[in-house]
């Protein structure tokens, strides 16, 4: 199969993907495939390459935490179903994808199944785990696992639960595969043990997960769990103990956002002061109820974040990648003629030396032009044709070879993944040194006004699928609630 094929292949189930479940997202393939050759004109993406293959079209939840934070519990007792394994010490060691099945298998189906498969967020996701740990892409098995759950909660929606995070002892390979996972989901739930809530113990999570969200565009998707509170009733301490987790993750960086204390009613400690008690479930059911509340809006998130994706990456592609390639190319432009002087200073001196070895130096070149029977008067311009051509021969070789070396050079300072949807800055800039392409044009290939008009049209019918999206679950101006015609 050819690139061209898998994608038109891609396309194809995605396009019925949608008219089963969401078809209210059908009209915006048109504009990502729009967009898709205005970034293959700029070298951003291939020519046989998609956003669309590049963000997940089925709303996401991402359960991320500390070891024992409580995090497979907390699934379990949401789904109703004893999915999965629980206990006060590592048990999984996979990140463990949830979708909807017809029947509920508790027996985990292999990574292989989500690599392979284009309609779930982590296809061809071993590619990925390659560039970051070699070796390791073969063994997708061992870092991804799925299970079906038949239940409404599950209805359009997926699920991962993560295996505990320490960012020291963690590979770079699963490192990754969070990062791909916070960027592709619509909600993200971070989740700590309260038995353990001191800076130290937490340290590795907020410096990889914490830190890294507070400079997000879409950091209101990413709640912050304070689990197994029930701990804390002996003492009586829930609001101490909750003051010094919230104080560990501002010194992270994070100075905003939610913050909840759960604790799981089936495996918590006996309270016996009934006040206490109730005061603990009063705490618990709340912040419980507006975790659910916000699960159950990621359908409409979701539908939001694929539309808002194409107006961020417009406002990305102009304020930031643009200006990025364009100062790249402006410093390659001048280390080009830095290095093309220094060539030409080179070559002249090479020259001069070789006229000095054969011919007598300058004086003898001269003597060798006139050395002309004047019956041939055409010998002169043949003579200096042929020593420009070789002059512009040798110079054309030195220039094109310095500006092939020097960019490859530049382009190494450029990420090959940059944005939520992994522009190639490097494959752009590089197509900006094309033999064929003069050092002098200031502007990023495929960079003209014709793009400039595309983008245009783009952000128009964005505005237009945002439009239709509102009328969805709106109505200003109350025109759905006028009663019908009376018989």
């Amino acid at each position: 199969m050819t690139p061209r094929q898998a994608l038109q292949q891609r396309l194809a189930a995605l396009d019925a993907h949608l008219r089963a479940e969401n078809p209210n997202l059908l009209p915006v393939l048109p504009t990502f495939r729009a967009f898709d050759r205005l970034l293959a004109g700029l070298g951003l993406i291939g020519p046989y390459e998609s956003l669309t293959t590049r963000i997940p079209w089925w709303p996401m939840v991402a359960v991320l935490g500390t070891f024992s934070a409580g995090k497979s519990t907390f699934i379990n007792g949401y789904l109703g179903e004893a999915l999965q394994s629980t206990g006060n010490q590592a048990v999984d060691d996979k990140f463990t994808v949830i979708c909807h099945g017809q029947q509920t298998r508790k027996e985990a189906l292999p990574g292989t199944a989500l690599n392979a498969d284009p309609r779930f967020p982590f296809y061809r996701i071993s590619d990925e785990i390659e560039k970051v740990a070699s070796g390791e892409g073969k063994r997708i098995d061992n870092y991804l696992q799925l299970k079906a759950v038949s239940g409404a909660r599950t209805k359009g929606k997926i699920f991962v639960d993560s295996p505990g995070f320490d960012a020291d002892d963690q590979r770079r390979s699963v490192l990754r595969l969070v990062d791909h996972i916070v960027d592709l989901s619509d909600l993200v739930l971070v989740f700590f043990d309260a038995r353990h809530p001191e800076p130290g113990a937490m340290q590795d999570t907020l410096r990889h997960l914490v830190a890294k969200t507070v400079n997000r565009a879409d950091a209101r998707k990413v709640c912050y769990i304070l689990n197994q509170v029930d701990t804390t009733a002996k003492e009586d301490n829930l609001e101490a103990v909750f003051g010094a987790w919230q104080r560990a993750i501002a010194q992270a960086g994070l100075v905003s956002g939610r913050f909840y204390a759960i604790y799981d009613s089936q495996s918590a400690v006996v309270i016996e002061d009934e006040a206490r008690r109730l005061r603990y479930e009063a705490r618990r059911d709340a912040d419980l109820a507006d975790i659910h509340a916000r699960i159950a809006e990621v359908e409409v998130a979701r539908a939001y974040r694929i539309v808002g994706s194409i107006d961020s990456l417009v406002k990305e592609l102009e304020g930031e990648v643009a200006p990025t390639l364009s100062d790249a190319i402006a410093r390659w432009r001048r280390r080009v003629l830095v290095a093309d002087a220094v060539w030409l200073a080179l070559l002249a001196g090479l020259l001069i030396g070789v006229a000095q070895l054969v011919g007598g130096g300058v004086s003898g070149f001269a003597d060798w032009l006139m050395e002309i029977n004047p019956l041939w008067f055409w010998e002169l311009p043949v003579r200096l044709a042929g020593a420009a051509a070789l002059c512009g021969a040798l110079f054309l070789s030195g220039h094109f070879w310095l500006r092939s070396l020097l960019g490859r050079r530049v382009a190494l300072s450029l990420p090959e993944r940059f944005g939520d949807v992994d522009l190639n800055l490097r494959q752009a800039f590089l197509k900006n040194t094309r033999f064929f392409r003069s050092i002098f044009a200031k502007r990023p290939a495929g960079w003209n006004a014709r793009a400039k008009k595309r983008i245009f049209a783009i952000g128009e019918a964005t505005a237009v699928h945002v439009q239709r999206i509102n009328d969805l679950y709106t109505d200003p101006a109350g025109r759905r609630d006028k009663p019908g015609p009376t018989a």
